[in-house]
Order: C-alpha cells, then sequence, then structure tokens
C-alpha cells in the first residue's frame, strides 16, 4: 500500500448552502440549524449546509401534495416526462467536475472513482428514461364473460426518499429519477454526512422548474438529522417511503409506516459471500475479489467481505489476496494515482477499528492490515482477518469498512450452507472453472445478486436483497415499476347477441 501527499487545496471550490430546498425552489429554514461537512481527508470542515426543520419537512410535503394532486406531472405521457430527465442528466453531466470533488469530500472515494462514478451515474439516469418511453400505463384484457378491462399503472402518490451517504447522486437515480418517470412527487431527505451532491441535483431541478420543465411543488431536497426524518416517514400526506441504509433503520421505518400501511420499498445491509470452489482460477479470483470486497474503501453493501475458500486452497489464496491488496495504491484521495482513500468520517473509523478489535477478541488473525494510513484522513488499512468462524460478529454484522473475513468449508454444501448461514441476502459470488456449474450453485445462494468469475455492478437491471436486506427492487424495468399503482377498471360486456 503506498500514500502520496496532498498538493492543492479543493475545498476552496466548495460553497455553503444557507437555504432550503422545497418545491423546486431555494427557500429561507424555519430554523437555524446547520450541518457541518467535513473533509474525510483533510479533516476540515469542507462547507455548511442548512439543516431542515420538521415544519420544513411538513412544507415540503404540502407542496408535493399539492403538485400531486393538481396532477400536471402526473397527467404526463411517461415519454414526455421521460424527456426531463434526459435534461437532468444532460445538466448534471456538464457539473461532473463539482460532483466529482464533492464526492471525494463527502464519501472519501478517490479523485479517478469518483470521476468515474459519476458518469456512470448519469447512465443510470438514461436508463430510466428509456425504460419510461417503453411502460404502457394502460392493458386491455379480455374477461371470460367477454368483456374487457384495462389495467392502469398509476404514480403511487407522494415519495419519501431517503438516501445514505455512499453514493448519493447514484442513491438519486435509484429512487428519485424513477419516482419521477413514474409521475410521482418526492421529498428527497439526504444524509447529514452527505448533503452537497443532492444541492447540486437541487440546482438543476430549479433551472428545469425556471424554464417550465417540471412544476412547482414535484421534488424537494432536505438535509436532516433523524428526528426531522422521522417526521417526514410519518406524515399521513406520504404514499410511499423508499430508504436506502442500514437494516435497523429499515426495521423502524416499516414498524412507523405499518401504522397507516404505507408502501415501503427498503434496500438495506449485507453481509455477501465469495465462494471459490477448488478448481476456480486464482488469477481470475484476483483480478475481481479485491475490489469486490474493498471498493469505495469498504463502504458498500454490496461488498465481498466473506471469502469461502476450502482447507485445500487457504494459504494460497490468502497469499494471493495479500499480493492483490499491495498492490492498490492508498492515500491521499485528490491524487489521481490512488485507488483507495479514506472512510467517511471519524466515527465511521472508529466504528470500522473496533469491528477488529472485536474480531481479535474472537479468535480472528488479522494477517494483513489492520490499522490506520498516515497522520490525516480517516483511513482504516484493507484488512484481512483469518481463522474466522461464520458464527463471529466480523461475519455476522455489517461492517461497511475494508475488512475481509477468510472462512474455511469441508465441501460445496458446506460452502452455500455458510454463505446463506446469514440475516442478510443481497450479493456473493461463486468462482469456478465451469460456468454452468457456477450458475447452478448460484441458484441455492439466497441472495439477489450472484456474480459467477466476475464481480459486475450493472444497476440498470435488477438490484435488491432477500431476507433482511430489503423488500423491493431498484434498477431495470423492476425499479421503475415500484413506483406504480395498478388499477383495474372493469368494462361492461357487450349484450347478447338476440337481445
Amino acid at each position: 500500500m503506498t500514500t502520496t501527499e496532498q498538493v492543492t487545496d479543493p475545498l476552496a471550490t466548495i460553497a455553503d448552502r444557507d437555504k432550503v430546498f422545497i418545491g423546486g425552489r431555494w427557500v429561507e429554514s424555519t430554523g437555524d440549524e446547520w450541518i457541518d461537512v467535513v473533509d474525510s481527508y483533510s479533516e476540515r470542515t469542507a462547507a455548511r449546509v442548512r439543516g431542515a426543520t420538521v415544519d420544513d419537512m411538513a412544507r415540503a410535503v404540502d407542496a408535493a401534495r399539492a403538485a400531486f394532486e393538481r396532477g400536471e406531472w402526473a397527467r404526463r405521457s411517461p415519454a414526455e416526462r421521460a424527456d426531463v430527465i434526459d435534461e437532468i442528466a444532460n445538466r448534471l453531466e456538464a457539473r461532473i467536475p463539482e460532483l466529482t470533488t464533492l464526492g471525494i469530500v463527502e464519501v472519501g472515494v478517490t479523485t479517478p472513482v469518483s470521476a468515474m462514478t459519476q458518469q456512470m451515474v448519469l447512465g443510470l439516469y438514461r436508463a430510466v428514461a428509456a425504460e419510461a418511453r417503453e411502460v404502457e400505463v394502460v392493458e386491455e384484457r379480455r374477461r371470460g364473460d367477454g368483456g374487457v378491462s384495462r389495467i392502469v399503472k398509476e404514480p403511487t402518490g407522494v415519495v419519501a426518499a431517503i438516501i445514505p451517504w455512499n453514493g448519493p447522486i447514484g442513491s438519486i437515480a435509484f429512487k428519485v429519477i424513477p419516482a419521477l418517470a413514474a409521475g410521482c412527487s418526492v421529498v428527497l431527505k439526504t444524509s447529514p454526512e452527505a448533503p452537497l451532491s443532492p444541492s447540486v441535483f437541487a440546482d438543476v431541478i430549479a433551472e428545469l422548474v425556471d424554464d417550465g420543465k417540471i412544476p412547482e411543488g414535484v421534488l424537494s431536497v432536505l438535509a436532516a438529522d433523524r428526528e426531522v426524518s422521522e417526521s417526514l416517514v410519518t406524515n399521513p400526506e406520504v404514499d410511499h417511503i423508499t430508504f436506502t441504509g442500514s437494516t435497523e433503520t429499515g426495521k423502524r421505518i416499516m414498524s412507523l409506516a405499518a401504522d397507516r400501511v404505507a408502501k415501503v420499498s427498503l434496500e438495506l445491509g449485507g453481509k455477501s459471500a465469495a465462494i471459490i470452489l477448488d478448481d476456480a482460477d486464482l488469477n481470475t479470483v484476483m483480478t475481481h475479489l479485491p475490489m469486490g470486497g474493498c471498493m469505495q474503501s469498504g463502504q458498500a453493501c454490496v461488498a465481498l467481505t466473506r471469502v469461502l475458500v476450502s482447507r485445500k486452497r487457504h494459504d494460497e489464496v490468502v497469499a494471493a489476496y495479500k499480493a492483490a491488496l499491495d498492490m492498490i495504491p492508498i492515500g491521499n484521495p485528490w491524487e489521481q494515482t490512488n485507488f483507495l482513500g479514506p472512510l467517511t468520517s471519524a466515527r465511521h473509523r472508529d466504528h470500522v477499528l473496533g469491528y477488529i478489535e472485536a474480531a481479535k477478541a474472537e479468535g480472528g488473525e488479522i494477517v494483513y492490515g489492520g490499522g490506520t494510513v498516515g497522520d490525516t484522513g480517516f483511513f482504516v488499512q484493507p484488512t484481512i482477518i483469518d481463522n474466522v468462524r461464520n458464527d463471529m460478529r466480523i461475519a455476522q454484522e455489517e461492517v461497511f469498512g475494508p475488512l475481509i473475513s477468510i472462512i474455511t468449508y469441508e465441501d460445496e454444501d458446506d460452502a452455500v450452507a455458510i454463505a446463506n448461514d446469514s440475516v442478510y441476502g443481497l450479493s456473493g459470488a461463486i468462482f469456478t472453472a465451469d460456468v454452468e456449474r457456477g450458475f447452478e450453485l448460484a441458484q441455492r445462494i439466497r441472495t439477489g445478486t450472484v456474480n459467477v468469475n466476475t464481480a459486475v455492478l450493472d444497476f440498470t437491471l435488477p438490484f435488491g436483497g432477500y431476507k433482511q436486506s430489503g423488500v423491493g427492487r431498484e434498477g431495470g424495468p423492476e425499479g421503475l415499476e415500484e413506483f406504480f399503482e395498478i388499477k383495474t377498471v372493469h368494462l361492461p360486456a357487450p349484450p347478447p347477441a338476440d337481445a
């Protein structure tokens, strides 16, 4: 692992945000709360953002409800709304340098990763637009009595979209963009750790409101703490809550929504396992597995953090993994040569370091990494923990850091059992010389996504989890369908021929 030195001060380009974004306009908040956004590398405050109050959140919901009831946006065709989504993508594309900077500050990803991510995410916006153009909102079906019924897709209504800090522009692509494409009105609640990128998105929406392309009220963007967020979830004017984050918070949202039976879509945690079969090619494994486990310094719900290997191949896999991590430069995220940066905050760094100590206390052996990097920045080294049992905390709980657990299995059935022995079911991988055997094994793994001999991230395809990893799907046509209600309209049967 290598480090490099910071040579400029990019934080000087980031401005404070002293207003809240309600109904398509930047307006004064009803309170005086500020949120400090701390740069994950320099540990300095990069900018301050106005935090929303409970009253601000209520104003946003009222604006969304009024816009939905007026129906101007909902009455447009999906193709018309798709044109606006393409325009959102085009205007965001012009601001990729700014979004790249904010991604580095808020998440800790490095310059090349942030730039690549922003460009990739805009492809998701355009993919949603393309899917919307293919949607049939009215379908006719013949009934047994000879009559016709029409199956109508209608927007779910006012959507509360609650997103995490580890990729806000991407989370907007999964939640806000398909909701808009379906004709919903949206209140976007951003994480206090990452409100700056969504503010750029809000700027674009404000431009489109000024241009008459989006009606006022359709979209609000607010950063808020837990109390204000709960006021959004419990607001009776919210029809649909879509959330990405921890499983514990997802459970809380479900319980709050249950009182009025609000629709809920959840993308929650993961503890994904990569099964390395004895016939797997080690070069293929190490081409994909290290970054599959350490992407964004492990701050990804799909990270492959449990590595399952037979006793026969254990030593060579661990040695190869160490060598692969040695080749990944970690350090100053503003340097083009680095690929892994710090974690998002001091609190999260300490959280991850605590899991290293917990693993050691339960018998795990740190065979690579285990510490921090340099004198500044919220770094945790990519860490390999050997001698892990699947009942240990490090194997059962989502860490959201670059901690890789090595778990040995006895045979293929044992490997499947270990992979499935988790409350989560989000992702996973299988490495084998026989792709079809891998496909058959993938069908035994209780997760929403399984990679065979790769570590693909293609969110234009359905993405979501089994078990406590979530409810519903994001991405692809399935992600768009989440934001429709289905109505059946029965038309009268024709009169009998002899009438």
